[in-house]
């Protein structure tokens, strides 16, 4: 486990989590030591990559079997993947909406200072995280 945990980056305890999610599925030696093969260490890439794009683990256990090259989907993978995109556009457009029904809170206000936030929260959103 620490020799893998050097190879990828991942620490132990996290290599442990995608052991018991079943993304990994190592051998044991005799003394109960884990023993993992070579494909190992670019199986943990694939899932950190997949874990990158926001995909939940149960999901990319289903994945796994779909890449073969390093960082390349196979077409198995494409209607999962595609029902993720339509959920993350269901989310977004939710948002959007709850943002616009805030900001018609803020402007029916009808102060001058709301006015100003909304116009800073829409052209700089980063600019309120680093207020105190």
């Amino acid at each position: 486990m620490g020799r893998l945990s050097v190879l990828t980056g991942v620490s132990p305890r996290m290599l442990r989590y995608y052991e018991s999610r079943g993304l990994l599925s190592p051998t044991r030696s005799s003394s109960g030591q884990r023993l993992f093969d070579r494909g190992t260490v670019t199986t943990v890439r694939h899932i950190r990559w997949l874990l990158s794009a926001g995909l939940p683990t149960r999901v990319i256990r289903e994945l796994l079997d779909c890449i073969e090259d390093p960082y390349r989907i196979e077409s198995c993978a494409v209607p999962v993947l595609l029902e993720h995109v339509h959920a993350y556009e269901q989310q977004i457009a939710e948002l959007t909406t709850t943002r616009q029904a805030l900001q018609g809170l803020i402007e029916a206000s009808g102060t001058s200072v709301a006015s100003q936030a909304i116009s800073q929260e829409v052209h700089n959103p980063a600019a309120r995280r680093d207020e105190p």
